[in-house]
This record gives C-alpha cells, structure tokens and sequence, in this order.
C-alpha cells in the first residue's frame, strides 16, 4: 500500500476527515505513536499512521482542489508511471527547443538585404563622381562583377567543389553534410566541409568565423532565410564578389588580377580551377607567400587545382579531353599588386578623409565600412595633374619657385572638381603630405583687389569713377605701384585692369574695411582679415581653396555655393548617412557680379591675364606678392572656376610672375573646355552711374593724408631696359643686358686702339648723326662666295657668325680708316769730305 493511501475506514467514507482536527498524538522514544488521553499506542502499522498524518496534512490545504490531490494520493502515483516521465521529456524537449528556437531567432537579422550592400568593417572606399574607385583602405573588394560578366564555366567550378547541389538545396543541405561527414572519417581529418555557398556568404556578411555549434546554427538557419529573399543568381554574384582568396584579394576579380594580372573574361580553364580551389584554405593553397612565388604552395595549388578539374569531368561540366589538356599544363603565375592599393588623386583623397569627421560620428567612423561618393571629375583631374607637371618641368628651375597648387570648383553647385595640391605626392623631399590647397595660407597679392572693387560697386559706385594715379601716403602707409610708375587719372575699371595698387588703396578707403571683410567672407573667404590698408593689396592671408570659391561666387551671378568634395557617405548595410543638399546664399546682388565679371573679361583681353586666353570668353585676376614669393592667377568661365599657385614652401622669393601662373590655368581650361558647350556671361547692366546701393559704404577717415603731385613719368629706352631688368623675364633680360654691356665695351675697345686721333678730330667736326640701331648690328667681313638669300622680314638682325671677332660699330656706315703706313726711310749718301781747301761736289754728283 502507498504511504499516501489514507486508513481504510476513510476510503470508502463520504465524508472527508476534519482538517481542522489538531493532531494530539505525540511521539515516543521509540518512534510509537502514544496519544493524549493516555491510551497505549495503536498496533497498526507504521506506515499507516504516516499515511494518516500526510493525508490529514494534504487534506488541511484548503485552497487545493481534490481533483490535483487525487491523483496523488491514489492506488499508484502518476510519477510511478513511465508514460509520465516520457510526456515529461517530451514537453520539457519541446519547451527548450522552442525556447532555444525563439532565442536563435531573435538573435539574427531581421532583413537579408544588407547581403547586396556588405561591405566589410574596417574599410573605406572613395569613389569618383563617375563611381570610379580612387582609393580603398582596408580588405574592400575593388572590383565587383555582375553575374553577366562572369564566366559560365568560372561559376560551374566553384559549385562543383564548393557546393554540388547549390540549385537543388534551399539553403541547408542535409546531404552534403552526411557526404562531408563521411568523407572526414574515411580521411581521418577534414578534407571537405558540408557549408554550402549560402552558408558562406551568411558567415562573410553576418558572422564571424568563430568555431562554435550556436554560429553553426545561426549560419545555417540565415542562409535559409537568403535562399527565401534572394535568387540563385544574386546569391552567387555576391559572394564570387566578397570571398577572400589569399593574398590580399577579395572577389574573383581581384584574384584574377593578382595571381594572372588579367581580368576574368581572359582567364583559361586551369586558371579558373585554380581560383576555384582557394577559398577553403587560401593560406594553403595560395601560390604566393608575401606576394611572390613560393614553389611549395604552387605545387599544393596545383594539386588542388586537379582535384578542381575531377569533380568539374565528375559533374558533366567538362570533357575528359578538357580535363586532360588543363590538367597537362603548368600552373603559370603572373603576380601584380592588389588593384585596391592603387590610388588616383593623392591630395584630394587625404583631403576627402580629412573632412569625414565633419560628417560622420566617431563610433561609425571607427567601424568604418563606409563608401564616400565625391565629386571629382578624373579627366579633369589628369588635366590638373600634367599642367603642374609642365609648368614645374619648364619654368620651375628658371623662375625659382619650387611648388605649384590647382583647384577647380563648379560654381554653380561648389562641388570640386579636380585638386593638385603639390609638384609630387610621392616625393618626400617636398614635404608631399602638405596639401597646398587647402593647408596653405599665402598672401593673395592682387587677387583680393576683386573683393574691394565688388564691394565699391555695390555701394553704387560706378565703374568710371576716376582717381589720380600719384604719389599717396594715408597714416604713414605708402602704397607703390608694380610698375614703379604713376599713370594719372584713372578710372577704377583701368585700374583694376592694370592692377594699379595706388587706386586700390583710395577706393578702399571710401568704401571702408567692414563692407570689403564682410561681402568677402560671404563671397567664400573663410580666413581671418585684418582691417588694414594693405588689406586692399593682399595682405591677409587666404588659401587658393576659399579664394577660387569666392570668385565662382562672381561666376554663379552672385549666389555662393561652399566649396566641397563628398556628395554622399553610405555605411556598411547600405544606409546613406550623409547626403549633400544643394543650398546657396545670396552673396552679391547680380549686377554688381556682372559688372564685376565684365571688368575682370579685361584683365584678360588687354591686362595683365592675357597669357590666360583661351578662345572663349573667360575673366581672370593675377596676383603678385613682394618679391614675388607668390604667383596667383583665379580666372572662370561660366562652368566652372580655376585657380592657380606658385611658389615656394620657405616663402624665398621667384623670379617668375603671375603670367606663369596665367600659362599654368589656360594649358588646364584648354582640355576641360573640349568636354564643355560655349557659354556667353550674363550682360552687365546698361545703366552704370547712379545705381542703387546694395551695402551701406563706411568710409575711413585717416588721420593724415599725403597727396603728392602727379608727374608724368617720361619713358625713355634706357628706363624701359631698367624695368625689363626688374620685370617677371629677368633671366632674358639680364642675357640681354648683358650682351648689349659686352657690344658696348666692343666699341670702346676698337676706337681706342684702332682709330688715329685725326679720327676723331674729324667726328667732332661733322654734322652727320650716325643712327641708334647701327650700335646694336654685328659686323660681317665681306665674303667672296656667293651671297644666300636673305633672311625673312620679320627678322631685324642677321645672326653673326661663330667665332668671329667683331668689327668696331659704324663699321657698315663708314668704312675704317686705313692703317698708318710709316714712310720707307731714304738711303742718305754719306757725306763726302771736303778737299782740302776745295768746295763741295755739286748734288748730282753726290748721288
């Protein structure tokens, strides 16, 4: 009998035993139960009284219901039987797989899209703006194929030895993983895994490669979910993309250039079994250790690519005739760096990843995984790129100055379109890493002088207004003209024209520091501007990029666009994060911009930007500092806009000018514009005097002002050869000077020892005047050969011929005197003696 069975009076009982009796029975030394009234204990079982007692206990609990309790208490308990530890297994089984299933299911994804846009953490890509990839950093994929561009037979060797029935399974294949197993026993190791390409491409895109049972699980059941989103054929064509394959190459694109440096159309069949064969162990079987052959790993790559070959003839993807003859040949390797190493646009890549913590947060910057879509035009880049590299092969060494910077804006939407910040990324003499586009802040020179007469015609000035050109002094500040010379009166179109510093000074001081800084900084000067009378001169300091932008601002009719080179960054799931919005300001109003546009279109014309002409209307500043530390020319058309520097890192003086940096501008816009329609500017106004203030002048008032008197400055030859000694061609002309010094003590030289002093008796007796350009001709001695037909018109001079001394100048005017000939002495007859005492002989007689 149970111990829970009650006595047997009460088993038949209708009425239940009271639960509130309180029990009085009380036990002995013994273990007898003896009861209060002083009875002898009860000679039934042991058992019994126990039974009893629990089921009095059980029946004390009120709230429990009789249909629970009987079970419990009856003939044979329910945890007795077998059929209730068996539901129990069952139940608690079914419980934790669910449980289990309900965690493996929360844990996973939730979309399978980010596996068309995976890109792996650590990696940045940079692309052009035609999507062109110009710089990767971290293990990317260079290249992606689509499924279209992959061979047929390349995708029948990578199922063959990856995945047999890839078409057949759903994700999961049950009987690869029986095949795996079995094979693994027979091998004593693993030669072959059960993942299938799906399984794969889940690990590559949502796990890691850790080696546990719960990521077995998890692959398998995101695979499964893959095979349900996605086909056959986008399931291949990602992960043919994404697999690594040993050495640096990820993607069969890139492998294909690493090991055989050819794309994957020209591969042949030994080298897609080969390509094929990697991804199971790409440190072993790869045939390059540190980028070069290793002859252990070819001969394992060869064996593994055999085995790639049986199981493709195995499959019917292949004759026993292909299989032979690629299994007959070498395995030939041509190795080549990793495309994703390759780089284009060195300075506006370190400027792109410069200006990423602008726009992305630390945390996403530090997973990386980013793609950053930027504005550059490559075409235009190379265009940039040779016309520094001309311009510092030709006039670098002659005219001194050692660096060169260009940058090109559109400014109707500030996207930068091509940056050379240096002469040479790569040379680590030149401090390379310097980006002289943005990191370097020189004087403008006269460059700014666009700001301060932009912001006179905006208070309504008109560009006719005249000023005297002549000496000036305000507060001690005495501005010198480039020219060394005063023209007079000038109007303020002429004088920006001829970059005259006198003018600018004078119009700065009518219009005021305050609207000159502030429609500058709108127009796109970021730098700090010091309220100073050299400010209208150049004399803070700006770097090329804000000041190229500034001038589009003038090329975009008034509206400024902030210059920038990232359009969009996209994470790693395919999230864009950042999207560049189209906003402009209104920096000046439109007329002004286009009277403002219409003096610069002479600068170029007939100024000092002439060497700036390209065929089509195109405005321009130059600018020069002291010495000529800095060479500056900003020019535009209407789409786009260009700017120019030339110089030196330690700021040493050139001996170049602005028209090298003019030349350096139209040898770049000359091979952008084959790509651009012909565009007109915006008409300037009709009306020029009188118009309506845009900005409210502010006038200085100095506290002394020195006017000097203009006087006409007479240009005569020798002044204009002084200034060619001190102009931009100081090389050709110091050759020319000193060629006209050596003709000169020439001439000096043959009429001291050549001429008699009658000669020159007679030269300061005649009335003949010899004229100017007979000191500069050579002299050429008569010749007895037949004389060669002349030279042509347009040359002055006939080149004097080698080693030979020249004659005295004049000499074609004036023949040379002759020589003074000595008289030949005349024999004298001795004297004869006088007879004694006898006369003299008579003279006949004596000869």
């Amino acid at each position: 009998m149970s111990i829970f069975s009650p006595k047997p009076q009460d088993r038949h009982s209708h009425n239940p035993p009271n639960p509130s009796k309180k029990l009085t029975e009380k036990s002995d030394k013994n273990g007898s139960v003896a009861s209060n009234d002083g009875k002898h204990p009860s000679s039934k079982p042991r058992r019994r009284k126990r039974s009893r007692v629990v089921a009095q206990t059980l029946n004390g609990i009120k709230r429990v219901s009789t249909t629970v309790i009987k079970p419990l208490i009856g003939p044979k308990a329910i945890y007795r039987r077998s059929w209730f530890w068996i539901g129990l297994g069952v139940g608690g089984s079914a419980i934790a797989l669910g449980w289990g299933w309900q965690k493996l299911e929360s844990s996973l994804p939730d979309s399978t899209k980010d596996v068309l846009t995976y890109v792996r953490d650590g990696t940045i890509t940079i692309k052009a703006a035609d999507s062109t990839i110009i710089q990767q950093i971290g293990p990317a994929s260079h290249e992606t194929l689509k499924i279209w561009e992959i061979p047929e037979t390349l995708i029948q060797a990578f199922i063959a030895i990856e995945d047999q029935r890839f078409k057949e399974h759903k994700g999961v294949d049950s009987q690869g993983i029986l095949r795996a197993t079995v094979a693994n026993l027979k091998a004593g190791g693993v030669v072959e895994g059960g993942s299938t390409i799906t399984q794969q491409l889940a690990r590559i895109v949502f796990f890691d490669h850790e080696r546990s049972i719960v990521r077995k699980l998890k692959e398998m059941r995101m695979a499964q979910k893959i095979e349900q989103d996605l086909t056959k054929d986008q399931i291949l064509e990602r992960y043919l993309n994404l697999v690594y394959l040993g050495s640096g190459a990820y993607g069969i694109a890139d492998a294909a250039w690493v090991y055989f440096s050819k794309p994957v159309k020209d591969l042949t069949l030994g080298e897609m079994a080969t390509l094929a064969g990697l991804p199971p162990a790409p440190s072993v079987y790869s045939p390059l250790l540190e980028g070069k052959i290793n002859s252990s790993r070819q001969k394992a790559a060869k064996e593994r690519r055999d085995v790639v070959l049986q199981r493709m003839l195995e499959n019917g993807y292949i004759s026993q005739a292909e299989a032979n003859k690629a299994m007959a040949e070498p395995l030939t390797i041509k190795a080549s760096q990793p495309k994703r190493l390759e780089r284009k646009a060195f300075y506006f890549t370190e400027y792109i990843q410069q200006e990423l913590p602008k726009y992305v947060s630390k945390e996403v910057l530090g997973k990386k995984g980013l793609t950053i879509e930027t504005t550059i035009n490559l075409e235009w880049q190379d265009a940039a790129e040779t016309a520094v590299q001309k311009t510092m092969k030709t006039y670098g060494r002659y005219q001194r100055f050692g660096q060169a910077a260009l940058v090109a804006v559109d400014p109707r939407n500030g996207q930068i379109k091509a940056m050379v910040g240096g002469k040479d990324f790569n040379d680590l003499d030149s401090n390379n890493y310097l980006n002289r586009v943005t990191q370097a802040q020189r004087q403008p020179g006269s460059t700014f002088k666009t700001f301060v007469y932009a912001a006179a015609l905006a208070t309504g000035m008109s560009p006719y207004k005249g000023y005297m050109d002549a000496g000036y002094i305000v507060d001690g500040y005495e501005p010198k003209n480039y020219s060394e010379r005063f023209r007079g009166s000038i109007s303020v179109r002429d004088a920006l024209i001829s970059s005259v510093n006198v003018v600018a000074v004078k119009t700065l001081v009518d219009v005021g520091w305050e609207p000159i800084i502030k429609l500058a900084q709108k127009m796109g000067i970021k730098s700090k501007l010091h309220p100073t009378y050299s400010l209208a001169l150049g004399a803070s300091e700006v770097n090329l990029l804000e000041l190229t932008s500034s001038y589009g601002t003038l090329a975009a009719q008034g509206i400024h666009h902030d210059a920038h080179g990232i359009r969009r960054i996209i994470d790693q799931h395919g999230n864009v994060i950042y999207d560049h919005k189209l906003e402009g300001e209104r920096a000046i109003d439109a007329e002004t911009a286009a009277i403002v546009t219409w003096m610069l279109r002479g600068v170029v014309t007939g100024g000092t930007g002439t060497a700036a002409q390209i065929g089509r209307p195109a405005v321009g500043k130059t600018g020069t500092t002291d010495d000529a530390r800095d060479l500056w020319f900003v020019g535009y058309i209407p789409q786009l806009v260009a700017g120019v520097w030339l110089g030196n890192d330690d700021n040493k003086p050139t001996r170049g000018s602005s028209a090298t940096a003019a030349a350096t501008w139209r040898r770049f816009m000359l091979e952008v514009i084959e790509d651009l329609d012909r565009e007109s500017f915006t008409e300037r106004p009709r009306k020029l005097s009188g118009r309506e203030a845009t900005i409210e002048a502010q006038p200085i008032k100095p506290k002394r002002v020195i006017n000097k008197k203009f006087v006409p400055t007479t240009v005569t030859a020798s002044t204009s050869r002084s200034r060619r000694r001190t102009s931009s061609r100081r090389g050709s002309s110091t050759r020319r000077a000193s060629s006209t010094r050596r003709r000169s003590s020439r001439v000096r030289v043959s009429r001291k020892n050549s001429q008699p002093k009658r000669y020159y008796r007679r030269k300061a007796t005649t009335k003949r005047s010899y004229p100017r350009k007979s000191t500069t001709r050579r002299y050429t001695p008569r010749n007895t050969a037949p004389r060669r037909r002349s030279a042509p018109a347009k040359r002055r001079y006939a080149p004097a011929p080698a080693r030979r001394r020249p004659a005295p100048a004049r000499a074609r005017r004036r023949p040379a005197p002759a020589p003074r000939v000595a008289p030949k002495p005349v024999a004298r007859p001795k004297p004869q003696r006088r007879p004694a005492g006898g006369p003299l002989a008579p003279p006949a007689a004596r000869k």
